[in-house]
């Protein structure tokens, strides 16, 4: 029995496409890091705040920076993003939602629904 050696021994990320469920699944783990490490980034500008004006004034330039923005909008969309991911999981603990089609349409769901949640945020604070 020949056997064809253009074909891959496993399926690869660069060959196997991901269902929208599976991104969403590891999605989810990767917000609750970035959650965990934000986290850790607000309790260093409260701590700053109460250390002083001098130690917020450093706080403050790195945070207004466009690097500190950036960092604000992925926890702000990570935030987002686990808490819509986390609603979907909820509505499967009461028992909807499992078939491919629906679970499917309720990752993609999530995922829009995270980011039109992050843009509005972060509109709403630049419009105040």
């Amino acid at each position: 029995m020949a056997r064809n050696d253009t074909r891959p021994l496993s399926p690869h990320l660069q060959i196997y496409k991901l269902p929208p469920t599976a991104l969403m699944s590891v999605l989810h783990r990767g917000t609750g890091v970035v959650i965990s490490i934000g986290t850790l980034f607000l309790v260093w500008i409260l701590a700053s705040a109460a250390a002083g004006p001098e130690s917020y004034a450093t706080t403050h330039a790195i945070v207004s920076s466009w690097f500190g923005w950036l960092v604000l909008f992925g926890f702000t969309f990570a935030l987002y993003a686990h808490f819509c991911n986390g609603i979907r999981h909820l509505i499967w603990d009461m028992g909807y939602g499992f078939d491919i089609s629906q679970a499917n349409k309720g990752a993609m769901a999530s995922l829009i629904a995270a980011v039109a949640l992050t843009v509005l945020t972060w509109l709403v604070a630049f419009a105040a």
